[in-house]
């Protein structure tokens, strides 16, 4: 039952990023977004990160999102045209993903994470609050960049939206 709830919200997650990327219009840009950002945090409920799952929903999808969908609101954006496509910028495009896709292989192949096993705990009792620094920071470094990495992705692309309306 748990993978095929991994796969159902892994597929529903991808299909809402790109419908980030394909829709043209402002707000459902940003509503698919925030579902992408629901479907992420219930990945992180089948890996029963709760923690994660948690301030997923309030932080991005909640406070986030709200911040994003207000500027979008107040700056009045209209649907984007279509522009031509450029084959330079897919061709750059497809070679920076290649380049990321082969450093995040080599680095995840020589990451200690995955050839040699966790070692234990060795002090008694922590504190609610240093058991989630521990698992936050050493079981669910990546996910926790990821979700940082796709804020900064988010942040940058209300910023070059406002920057066209302002012209």
């Amino acid at each position: 039952m748990q993978l095929t709830l991994f796969w159902f919200f892994s597929l529903l997650m991808i299909g809402f990023g790109a419908g980030v990327v394909v829709l043209r219009n402002p707000v459902a840009c940003a509503l698919s977004l925030v579902a992408s950002f629901l479907a992420l945090a219930a990945l992180f409920v089948t890996l029963d990160a709760y923690f994660i799952a948690i301030i997923q929903v309030l932080v991005t999808a909640g406070a986030v999102m709200v911040l994003f969908l207000f500027i979008i609101m107040l700056l009045n954006l209209k649907a984007e045209e279509r522009r031509r496509v450029k084959l330079s910028a897919m061709l750059g495009g497809g070679l920076i993903v290649g380049c990321f896709l082969e450093l995040l292989s080599s680095t995840l192949s020589t990451s200690p994470l995955f050839s040699q096993p966790l070692p234990p705990l060795t002090e008694p009792v922590h504190s609610d609050v240093a058991m989630i620094g521990l698992t936050l920071f050493h079981s669910f470094n990546l996910p926790f960049q990821v979700i940082g990495v796709l804020l900064l992705v988010a942040t940058i692309g209300v910023v070059l939206l406002s920057r066209q309306t302002l012209k």
